[in-house]
């Protein structure tokens, strides 16, 4: 996700949208659209403020490849769209009758939600963490907070001095309740661990998260979060440990990144696909397709020569437990704060 010069609150996006436009935002059944069914393969957009390798847009990227692979869509990307030009990109997407156009999130969030009011037969989904829009705009978000609980087990008992370092992008839900997560798996196998947490208002700036991070490591952080890239550079060139967030880097990072939470689009874009096929596209919140559960998140392997294996047995114990119903990782979208 990523919009330049965001406000640190994730509720400014929409602000002045008005009461009539808010009287709007649905979820579940409410006021939902019945396209008419299309053959495949449906035509699919994908609106994006950030490169295409970005972590979380990677992730639809790779999902709609697949679809792609299968012959359930076509697809075309635009990357890179600046917050300025997004309503013109998104209308003119809409105007070539895509079946399907997805907006990444934030800074296009205001335009997909106007234009989508415009063209009540084309199905919207965009990356939000505010209810879905009634007739045709659906909303997802990364839900991924069982898979970062997780690697917060394997952080917590790789830590020698005690103090966890957490860089993220902007202090929003999608990004804060990830790092709640992560340290509640951490205080569960080891409970006097400080966290250095720190936000570096961008989600493309490595630069900066690196520089941020090597801060921390000065302050004695021996294992760091990456929710961004340049996190796990830092760690590398300094010989500390790297948790991982979104996508796999261990294999860019050898010894460095432990363990990662992954999020899988799969189950999300493909229930979209079809109810777009099938004519049953609604507008409703697809953010639990993220979890475990749904298939939607997973922890990347764990290496028994990185990770001791008594700890990989109690990750797999946790895992069992939360795929039982029986553990609840708690979601918590309030801003984390540092303990260091």
């Amino acid at each position: 996700m990523g919009i330049d010069g965001l406000s640190a609150s994730r509720r400014t996006v929409l602000v002045g949208i008005g009461a009539a436009g808010a009287a709007t935002l649905v979820g579940g059944s409410a006021q939902v659209a019945r396209a008419a069914a299309k053959t495949r393969p449906v035509s699919v957009a994908l609106v994006t403020s950030v490169p295409i390798e970005q972590q979380w847009i990677s992730r639809l990227h790779i999902a709609l490849k697949a679809a792609v692979a299968r012959g359930d869509i076509t697809y075309v990307y635009s990357e890179n769209v600046a917050n300025t030009d997004a309503e013109r990109v998104i209308r003119e997407y809409a105007e070539s009758k895509k079946d399907l156009v997805i907006a990444e999130a934030f800074g296009l969030e205001r335009p997909a939600r106007k234009i989508a009011s415009d063209y009540a037969s084309t199905a919207f989904l965009m990356g939000s963490s505010f209810p879905a829009q009634g007739p045709n705009l659906s909303v997802f978000d990364n839900y991924i907070q069982d898979a970062s609980y997780l690697t917060g087990i394997v952080a917590g008992k790789e830590t020698k001095t005690g103090v966890i370092g957490m860089v993220g992008g902007y202090a929003i839900p999608e990004v804060n309740r990830l790092m709640h997560a992560f340290m509640a798996g951490v205080r569960s196998v080891n409970p006097n661990v400080k966290f250095s947490i720190s936000f570096i208002n961008s989600w493309y700036d490595p630069p900066k998260a690196k520089e941020t991070a090597f801060a921390m490591i000065e302050r004695k952080a021996d294992v760091l979060y990456a929710e961004r890239f340049g996190v796990s550079d830092a760690a590398k060139e300094r010989g500390v440990k790297a948790i991982g967030n979104v996508i796999d880097t261990a294999a860019q990072y050898p010894g460095t990144v432990i363990a990662s939470a992954l999020w899988h689009m799969e189950p999300t874009l493909d229930r979209a696909i079809a109810k777009v096929i099938d004519g049953t596209w609604a507008a409703e919140n697809y953010g639990p397709w993220s979890g475990m559960a749904q298939g939607g998140c997973t922890l990347g392997p764990l290496d028994p020569k990185l990770v001791p294996q008594d700890v990989i047995e109690v990750v797999k114990a946790r895992e069992a437990e939360i795929r039982a119903g029986t553990l609840k990782v708690a979601i918590d979208d309030s801003e984390p704060k540092s303990t260091a």
